[in-house]
């Protein structure tokens, strides 16, 4: 068996050629739901029926209490009209920028289907209920994950980190995990959320909901130019 041979590396040239025409869909502002969360989990739904990969997943923005910019991935795990829901633990880099300041933003990319969700808002902890009602549906080994694993920390080795996990499989049989003290949910409290629909030429659908207690429901919508 032969290995596959690595790709040469793009070149300005090629990298600056790469192009896509989006068709597939188009967003107007008369159609959509008057209340933001609504339409993003219709959208979420409709990204979950194209099968897209992991379509929970969310490029989540934080900054240090010194103004650095961080991002990084997370999974979506509810969903409610209070807002987004997601859990970590409470000892990383994110939920140490959180601490400092609780404004984040968010983005949602599903490519398949030539869509992006912006969201910004002030994120706040949920109750230790409803991140153990969570915690109880997750798979064994993933439990145990959120033992082992001290998020953003330097570790010795990649043994080290095995060994912790070894022995929390002993320490706790299947079925009996605890919720890790360090370990928890955060909820996304939105007050601006930005569909993106691309469009031929370049000329996409932004649609953007910004709180308004003005606005029937409490939501104004705009368009706003690609």
């Amino acid at each position: 068996m032969t290995d596959s041979p690595t790709p040469a590396p793009l070149d300005a040239q090629a990298l600056a050629a790469l192009r896509v025409d989006y068709a597939l869909s188009e967003l107007d502002e008369r159609f959509v739901e008057p209340a933001p969360l609504d339409q993003f989990g219709i959208w979420l739904a409709e990204a979950r029926a194209a099968e897209l990969i992991e379509p929970n997943a969310m490029v989540l923005a934080t900054v240090s209490p010194d103004g650095r910019p961080s991002t990084r991935t997370v999974l979506l795990k509810a969903l409610d009209a209070t807002g987004l829901t997601f859990f970590t633990n409470y000892d990383s880099h994110k939920a140490r920028d959180i601490e400092s300041n609780p404004l984040v933003s968010a983005t949602f990319l599903w490519a398949g289907l030539q869509r992006q969700v912006h969201v910004r808002g002030r994120v706040e902890k949920t109750t230790f209920t409803d991140t153990a009602a969570y915690f109880q549906t997750r798979p064994y080994l993933s439990q145990l994950g959120a033992h082992a694993s001290p998020q953003s920390c330097v570790l010795p080795s990649r043994e080290w980190l095995e060994l912790q996990f070894a022995a929390l499989e002993k320490q706790f049989p299947q079925g009996r995990v605890p919720v890790p003290a360090h370990w928890g949910g955060y909820r996304l409290v939105p007050d601006t959320l930005e569909f993106w629909q691309g469009r031929r030429s370049r000329l996409h659908d932004r649609i953007r909901y910004t709180q308004d207690p003005a606005a029937p429901s409490g939501w104004r919508i705009e368009r706003l130019s690609p």
